[in-house]
């Protein structure tokens, strides 16, 4: 996402990426399956406003869309494509939530909707990537809400039960609280002396969004008394690290909803967090902007005190730097090759900035607290240089028709002022990559015997340059000849004669003839430059 955002194709050993899904955008070619005697039987059954289910989610189309609406309070609906990779992965999961909802005595429903077929639906509800989730409630088609939970089943289960009800729990007494508390490894209690207040309800706004917490509401003057409070405050209680965290609600500004929930996500996490299937989510999503890592031997008891110290170091930092721990022999050993690691270099630490995936490491490893205390200050006042990937290059790098770069020839390839240098950046498990790969390879040759071009690929999830960062697959740039290290990047179609103008024209496209036609009265439409849509796989 939305948080964006962006669902693609994540491999474990890019974990230091983000791990979420996001929306597919661009337009992939669809097949049409059948003969007119199927589009015929198709036509008649759309007609119909009967609702239908395929693996217990409603079948969606213009015809039946508000029945749904009328005869489900809260309707869940997912709008996709065929052709789209992430909507065939969120299926399963789609399908497994709507289980759970309906064994759960029907707190909401769940539906899709074909997005290419029913293009009235998507006009309608302004659908531009895919998947795309809305919440319909009470029977509004006017204001849909757009889904910002997880998109795993249980995730979706939690969000839809918090919209079906009260999102925090009522809590009468103080034998009632305790009981709520301690059921929980990680509750939150709102404290409040008008419940029907301005503060009372911000805190619920919060509580409805943050499905994987769970919150519960007091006024009562026993409880203020229990808790030793005496003003409206917001308590984190938890069975880790300090046990309790208070949020006082300011009397003049109020409680701030984003601000209490970034709170609440930096609060509900471990001082130190151990890597693994379980928190991988919880690391990931609390988007914090740096990570700092301790990449231990578990099994190993002298690497195991090593926690102690960093988990001092951890304090001082605490919701600006997340600090990890990483098992290289479990669930971690998956990621040791993005960080260039191998089992037998533990222990030993790496810093991570989030923003560029950046990554940092000490001369020397000291794993003392005041040595990584140190150290992470040092990246934070940007006085350590980020440590570089990059593979070795082949012998025959410089021989075949597409170059193969790597980090280190980089520079002296791309920035040759003699060379116009075209470089194709790519991840190897990229589907959008792996279906260019021949048109690049064709233009490759179609280059290979020209003295000023240079055509190029680098893996760039194994070499990593200083001043470029790669946040999507492919990324093509353009280095044109002469001084001053400039650098083009090409977004237009991807097709090889595309790219020949591309090349032919100096690093820009020719301008084509407009093409004479009347307009629209009144349109303020504008196609994209290219008058096509290009997708990408986002990190």
């Amino acid at each position: 996402m939305r948080g964006g955002a962006v669902l693609c194709v994540l491999l474990l050993s890019l974990a230091w990426l983000s791990l979420a899904w996001g929306a597919e955008g661009g337009e992939e070619d669809g097949e049409v399956v059948g003969g007119e005697e199927e589009e015929e039987d198709e036509e008649d059954e759309v007609l119909s406003d009967e609702l239908k289910e395929e693996d217990g989610v409603l079948v969606l189309h213009e015809h039946n869309f508000a029945r749904a609406l009328r005869e489900h309070r809260l309707l869940l609906v997912e709008f996709y494509a065929p052709w789209c990779g992430h909507c065939r992965r969120l299926a399963p999961e789609f399908a497994r939530a709507a289980a759970l909802l309906r064994n759960g005595s029907e707190v909401g429903r769940l539906g899709k909707v074909d997005a290419v077929a029913q293009t009235a639906l998507s006009t309608e509800f302004h659908i531009d990537a895919f998947p795309t989730l809305k919440l319909f409630r009470d029977g509004n088609r006017t204001h849909p809400v757009a889904y910002s939970g997880r998109m795993d089943a249980e995730g979706m289960v939690l969000w839809m039960q918090r919209r079906a009800g009260p999102s925090a729990t009522l809590l009468h007494d103080a034998a009632t609280a305790a009981a709520f508390i301690s059921a929980q490894d990680v509750a939150v209690v709102g404290f409040f002396k008008d419940l029907r207040g301005e503060a009372a309800r911000a805190f619920h706004e919060v509580a409805a969004e943050m499905e994987d917490l769970v919150f519960g509401v007091a006024e009562e003057d026993e409880l203020f008394e229990a808790y030793g409070l005496s003003a409206d405050t917001v308590c984190l209680f938890k069975k880790f690290d300090e046990g309790r965290t208070d949020f006082p609600v300011d009397p003049e500004q109020g409680l701030d909803v984003a601000k209490l929930t970034r709170q609440l996500v930096v609060h509900s996490l471990k001082l130190v967090m151990d890597f693994s299937n379980e928190t991988s989510s919880q690391i990931f999503g609390a988007k914090i902007p740096h990570h700092m890592l301790l990449f231990l031997n578990t099994s190993v008891a002298e690497q195991q005190a090593l926690r102690d110290e960093f988990r001092v170091a951890a304090s001082t930092f605490r919701g600006e730097v997340l600090f990890v721990v990483v098992d290289v022999n479990g669930y971690g050993a998956a990621v040791l090759s993005f960080f260039g690691l191998t089992p037998s270099d533990a222990p030993t630490l790496r810093c991570v900035k989030m923003e560029n995936n950046r990554k940092y490491r000490m001369e020397v490893d000291a794993f003392s607290a005041t040595a990584v205390r140190d150290f992470v200050q040092e990246v934070l006042d940007g006085k350590v240089k980020p440590q570089l990937l990059s593979a070795e290059p082949p012998e025959d790098w410089n021989t075949r028709p597409v170059k193969v770069l790597v980090g280190k020839t980089f520079e002296q390839v791309a920035f040759d002022e003699t060379k116009n240098v075209f470089v194709k950046f790519y991840a190897p498990w990229c589907a959008h990559c792996q279906e260019m790969a021949a048109a690049w390879e064709e233009l490759g040759e179609r280059y290979k015997d020209h003295e000023d071009i240079i055509i190029a690929e680098m893996d760039a999830t194994a070499n990593e340059l200083e001043n470029i960062s790669i946040s999507g697959y492919p990324t093509l740039h353009y280095f044109p000849a002469g001084p001053g290290r400039k650098m083009v990047e090409y977004r237009s179609t991807r097709d090889v004669e595309t790219f020949s103008k591309f090349l032919e024209n100096g690093g820009k496209l020719p301008e084509e003839p407009p093409t004479v036609s009347k307009a629209p009265e009144n349109s303020t439409e504008t196609p994209s430059p290219s008058g096509t849509a290009e997708a990408r796989e986002e990190l």
